[in-house]
């Protein structure tokens, strides 16, 4: 039979698009792909990286106190909001424009239009317009998920927050993950009376307890309002404001609530069923190890997947896609020991199992520093770092690191080489420290702090 393209892709973001272009520029197909938003998706639009750049201009409050701690005679003024996104959007827009033109460059045919599958083979265009291809790769994303809760639609999500027309005096965050902390922290630099709510015990569900706990410490010292069990159980108008009612039964006054709740996978109205394309629970199409759904034809990569939902993660899988469907490698995506950095402030940066999963598994040694850091010497408050190793008692493998400070992301990105490559405690210690590092602690840890 033949096919329009052999190989049509459904999402323009940093998975697909990675995908679309090897294998049309590497492999020499004859490739599509259909956007019916923005091209960069998810990260490169409203995710990583204007949420970055938010960071870096919220840490400016705290740059002019630390310069005159260090004898600077410094001022600073209020925060320029509208001036900031104008140059936000207008990055953005640059940033569009070269995936753009790296799919032109590569010979990728692109469609502006939603995107849905009729059958195997084919996808329906919303201009009307049906479209054959030897294979079909879903890159859809995510997207923010909003509780049922009365009031919800007055809410906004973290799609939202690069739009606002102004900067809320006071803001409600919902949410305990990263996203929910990485706002809270951004707000707060703005200047932002900022509240955080989460239902459970402590935020970061998941991560290494020692770390959180920290990282909760050290968003309460900067300002956060930090408040955990604790919902929203409704939200109601009160002129140009909202009262937030929680499941306490208090109200609250705030300017803007932002739901950071979770994430669900785009398949919803993508006619997957119909072509026999098995869903999870959550809607996420369900693949093999080489991303491959229970339609042969038909394979899936990134955040529709909800395997491991980060961006560099996506673009692996995107690929792997390549090798396995048009260079006859079968190429599966190693999804272990993926370092990651959470952008709170503190920021996080970690690898490997977290000290409570560790333990669960077999015994361990744990190393583990915290201190303040040189940096902050002539500063007052509460700046602490943690540098942490999780141990094998039995093979002397690392198993997880953990760091928590200023540059954790950058450090953990080195660190994760060595624990990838299954280094033990004694290839640290063999290491020579670079002094006067935050870093050096890592390699100069010498007896365990708890043996489990």
């Amino acid at each position: 039979m033949t096919y329009d393209y052999d190989l049509f892709v459904i999402g323009g973001g940093s998975g697909g698009v990675r995908a679309a272009r090897v294998a049309a520029g590497d492999a020499g197909a004859k490739v599509a792909l259909a956007e019916e938003d923005r091209y960069g998706g998810t990260c490169v639009i409203r995710g990583c990286v204007p949420k970055k750049l938010m960071v870096f201009a919220s840490g400016y409050s705290e740059t002019v106190p630390a310069a005159a701690a260090y004898g600077w005679d410094a001022q600073i003024g209020g925060f320029d909001w509208p001036k900031f996104r104008g140059k936000l959007h207008g990055e953005l827009d640059r940033l569009e424009g070269v995936y753009r033109k790296l799919l032109a460059n590569s010979g990728v045919t692109t469609y502006d239009a939603r995107a849905t599958v009729k059958d195997a083979h084919t996808v329906t265009l919303s201009t009307g317009q049906d479209i054959t291809a030897k294979t079909i790769l879903l890159a859809t994303g995510g997207r923010p998920v909003v509780p049922d809760v009365p009031g919800a639609d007055h809410a906004i999500t973290s799609n939202d927050v690069f739009h606002l027309d102004a900067l809320p005096r006071k803001m409600l965050i919902v949410g305990g993950g990263y996203i929910a902390c990485e706002f809270a922290g951004v707000m707060n630099g703005l200047g932002v009376d900022t509240h955080l709510w989460y239902r459970g015990a402590q935020v970061l569900r998941g991560f290494d307890e020692e770390a959180r706990s920290l990282i909760v410490e050290g968003m309460a010292a900067r300002g956060v309002n930090v408040v955990t069990g604790l919902n929203v159980a409704a939200i109601a108008k009160d002129g140009g404001g909202l009262i937030v009612t929680g499941t306490d039964g208090e109200d609250q006054a705030f300017d803007t609530v932002m739901f950071a709740t979770g994430r669900r996978p785009n398949t919803d109205g993508m006619g997957l069923d119909a072509a026999g394309v098995d869903l999870g629970p959550k809607g996420q199409v369900a693949v093999s190890e080489l991303s491959q759904s229970s339609v042969p034809s038909i394979y899936a990569i990134g955040d529709v997947t909800d395997r491991v939902n980060l961006t560099p993660v996506a673009i692996r899988e995107g690929m792997a896609f390549v090798e396995t469907v048009f260079k006859d490698t079968p190429t599966p995506v190693d999804h272990d020991l993926i370092p990651t950095a959470v952008f709170t402030q503190p920021e996080f940066g970690t690898v490997g199992l977290s000290e409570e999963d560790a333990a669960r598994q077999e015994p361990i040694e744990v190393y583990a520093t915290s201190f303040r850091p040189m940096n902050v010497s002539f500063i007052d408050g509460a700046h602490k770092v943690l540098m942490k190793l999780i141990v094998s008692q039995k093979t002397r493998v690392v198993l997880g690191c953990h760091i928590v400070g200023d540059g954790a992301g950058e450090m953990i990105q080195l660190a994760g080489i060595a624990v990838k490559m299954g280094a033990t405690k004694e290839d640290f210690d063999r290491v020579c420290a670079v002094h006067p590092t935050a870093a050096e602690e890592l390699v100069t840890m010498k007896t365990p702090v708890r043996t489990t």
